[in-house]
């Protein structure tokens, strides 16, 4: 039997993967060998703002072991800039350099071709906006699982 359920962990998994197929094509393309396609996502969740490591970990974005060794690796390129919080010493205060902020650029014109290939294949915006909330509705429910147990 053919159980559309069990198949969309492994599918959101391969989609994943894919995805980040495409970004490391594009740094490729760019001449950026030193980020993996995983830190360059990094940059763009972390956007304008300047936040606590933390907080990406809380957005549930990242394992707190990824990280810390990413956030490395970034500090390393030149692609953040960290400072100790006035308040907690104990916590850092990351924002992305100029050098970051072009990749982050880079990376939404990428993500705009893509909505355009999707359109261009036929995938039609309302078809995107379902798509969307049911991933939206999938996530709900696992995080609910995560939290609540199958109860």
């Amino acid at each position: 039997m053919d159980d559309p359920y069990l198949d969309i962990a492994k599918l959101i998994e391969r989609l994943h993967r894919r995805f980040l197929d495409v970004v490391r094509a594009e740094l490729n393309q760019l001449g950026y060998r030193d980020l993996t396609p995983v830190q360059a996502m990094l940059l763009t969740n972390i956007g304008t703002e300047e936040i606590v490591i933390r907080e990406l970990i809380e957005r549930g974005y990242y394992q707190g072991s990824n990280v810390s060794y990413n956030m490395k690796k970034l500090v390393e390129g030149g692609y953040i800039e960290q400072s100790r919080s006035p308040h907690d010493k104990r916590s850092v205060r990351i924002k992305l350099t100029e050098k970051s902020r072009a990749i982050c650029e880079k990376i939404e014109e990428l993500e705009v071709a893509n909505g355009e290939a999707l359109m261009a294949a036929g995938v039609t915006k309302s078809d995107v906006e379902a798509l969307r909330e049911t991933l939206r509705n999938i996530e709900r429910v696992w995080s609910d699982l995560i939290h609540y147990g199958r109860g």
